[in-house]
């Protein structure tokens, strides 16, 4: 499991050219014009993890399968987007699909890019963005519960915890706040899942800074940050143009170019990064002589479950998994060294999986 994560902004912000340069492709097309972007383009890229290239080292894996992680390049949102205006509710409706979403705020002056609002300003925009969603949600909301009426009469239980969540998170977007802010107890958590809402969405703004302020960031990223923090949200800072200038350089030449742009790495990794601590994902890896992989779980899976994640027959006759921390395989020297040490364990399936755990498992067919 990977995840999936919508690029979304205003117009002209930078969306389409940071999409291109992470799935080093040209499927989007970026131009200086609104709605260039006229369906969803869809890129996957491999998740970077140095810890995976070391372990296949080690074990002299063949070969090494990165997890995966999908972009969505969404057309840009305008005012009135909720009702209709620009392109509309189709792009609200792709929103759903996603996992989190990836605010994309320009940061950066140029005169020779138009901004839709005539001026830049990205706090502003993160509030229309926001505020289209929300309106999106309450208009969904409103309908909803309408449909929900006859069955919370007959007293169906699904509808009854339905329309209070419903009418839970309409309260809180009618306060001016997005649902994500609604305490949800675990027993809802499921249902609360179900519905879908847009504002109940991860959100990480990126703030795209021009190339001489990709390591330091300016006073426009300075102010999204503040808002992030006061919101609870997550920010990175990149530079659309750099990210695909160095997509189209080989490792080598992309080191030394973002050595000389004072970077330590290229902002596909801290996006990355910062959308796993959002989501709250792990890595585990699986290791051997034909590869070496790695996997993607929720913090908090259980072993069987860890397994699911590789094929379902594995969850379903789940036995225990032979585990070995990413630190003792490393230190000593690979399996062998690990289990002649006492550092390989026998986990059942009460085990929470710990990022970086290498893992084997043992299943009934």
């Amino acid at each position: 499991m990977g995840f999936k994560m919508g690029i979304v902004g205003l117009p002209n912000v930078g969306k389409s050219t940071l999409f291109n340069a992470l799935t080093r492709t040209a499927a989007a097309q970026a131009a200086n014009f609104p709605f260039c972007t006229i369906e969803p383009n869809v890129g996957e890229v491999a998740v970077p993890d140095a810890r995976l290239d070391k372990l296949a080292e080690i074990a002299k894996s063949k070969q090494t399968i990165p997890t995966r992680m999908t972009f969505v390049d969404i057309a840009g949102l305008v005012k009135g987007a909720s009702k209709g205006e620009g392109l509309g509710n189709q792009f609200l409706a792709n929103i759903r699909e996603v996992d989190a979403i990836a605010h994309v705020l320009r940061c950066f002056e140029d005169g020779d890019v138009t901004h839709v609002e005539g001026r830049v300003d990205p706090v502003a925009d993160a509030e229309t963005i926001e505020t289209e969603l929300m309106l999106a949600d309450m208009e969904s909301i409103e309908k909803r519960l309408q449909g929900l009426v006859r069955k919370v009469r007959g007293g169906d239980k699904e509808a009854v915890q339905q329309e209070r969540l419903l009418k839970q998170a309409l309260a809180m977007l009618e306060d001016g706040k997005p649902a994500r802010l609604v305490p949800v107890d675990d027993d809802d958590l499921k249902a609360w899942k179900m519905l879908q809402l847009l504002t109940t969405k991860p959100v990480l703004y990126v703030c795209n800074v021009a190339e001489d302020e990709a390591a330091t960031g300016n006073a426009l990223s300075a102010r999204v940050a503040e808002m992030a923090a006061a919101e609870g949200n997550a920010h990175v800072i990149i530079s659309a143009r750099i990210e695909e200038e160095i997509s189209q350089l080989d490792e080598d030449e992309a080191a030394e170019f973002l050595a000389e742009m004072g970077l330590e790495e290229a902002g596909l990794d801290r996006l990355i990064r910062a959308g796993y601590e959002l989501l709250k994902l792990e890595t585990y890896f699986t290791v051997g002589p034909k590869e070496a992989r790695a996997w993607t779980i929720k913090a908090g899976t259980m072993a069987p479950q860890a397994a699911g994640v590789i094929h379902g027959d594995f969850e379903k006759g789940f036995i225990r998994a032979e585990t070995i921390a990413y630190d003792d395989f490393v230190g000593l020297g690979g399996e062998q060294g690990a289990k002649d040490a006492g550092k390989m364990r026998a986990e059942g399936k009460g085990y929470v999986v710990k990022d970086g755990d290498v893992m084997h498992f043992l299943f009934n067919t």
